[in-house]
């Protein structure tokens, strides 16, 4: 699958307190939260850090995502979405880990689609299916695909039948191997990468990979034949 292009930005208010990556987090932390920021996205993904809850966990980072038809217009936004992650140095038990990976994704679908009865199961398959294209291992999974049919009345009437779909889910991210040292007689020096660091970047890229294939856009760098995504939709909707 080819690497994500475009740009992370840095300047959410609160992206850097000590719960967010800052001076006072844990280096595994800080570490986690860096490889998140190394990560450059499709163009068509906008991707900026936003304020994390303060309650889920000891330490936790999120971003906000909006995938957008730069060939509309206006610049239609075709699907948005919200990744989190969450660390807890003493461990989770619900997690079986010390990192959590948490999102929640919206987006608008035609109603011709969002009527297939196995669209939660192709839906929550496509999150799996992102993560296993990257190569990437995870445990305890779990989430909810919910969609909402909207129809309009009154003043309002003239607008079309809509369809949102939303995922929420989340997963423990697999930590990295440990690392061969360079050099065996100097294996009590410090690893590039320690222990208990998952490869938050890959996972931040599987993750916008899953939001562009909800948006209706083929995968980056291809054009495979047999390639399924969410048709976009037809147009920009009034408000």
């Amino acid at each position: 699958m080819a690497a994500v292009q475009g740009h992370l930005s840095n300047g959410a208010d609160g992206a850097d307190g000590p719960d967010a990556g800052g001076e006072g987090a844990p280096l595994a932390f800080r570490r986690a939260v860096a490889g998140l920021r190394a990560v450059r996205v499709r163009p068509e993904v906008e991707l900026d850090p936003t304020p994390p809850p303060r309650r889920l966990a000891p330490f936790s980072y999120a971003l906000e995502a909006v995938v957008a038809d730069a060939t509309a217009d206006d610049e239609e936004e075709l699907a948005e979405g919200r990744l989190i992650l969450l660390h807890d140095p003493a461990g989770h038990d619900a997690w079986r880990g010390t990192f959590r990976l948490v999102t929640l994704i919206h987006a608008d679908l035609e109603p011709e689609i969002a009527a297939d009865p196995l669209l939660p199961e192709v839906c929550w398959s496509w999150l799996t299916g992102a993560l296993e294209a990257r190569g990437l291992a995870c445990s305890e999974p779990s989430g909810t695909v919910t969609r909402a049919s909207s129809h309009y009345f009154g003043g309002i009437g003239e607008r079309e039948p809509s369809t949102r779909i939303e995922i929420r889910a989340s997963w423990t991210p697999s930590d990295h191997p440990s690392p061969e040292p360079a050099h065996p007689e100097r294996a009590d020096e410090a690893v590039a990468e320690p222990l208990g660091v998952p490869d938050t970047g890959a996972h931040l890229a599987a993750w916008c990979d899953l939001l562009c294939q909800i948006a209706g856009l083929p995968p980056a760098g291809t054009t495979e034949a047999g390639v399924v995504s969410l048709p976009q939709r037809r147009g920009p909707q009034p408000r």
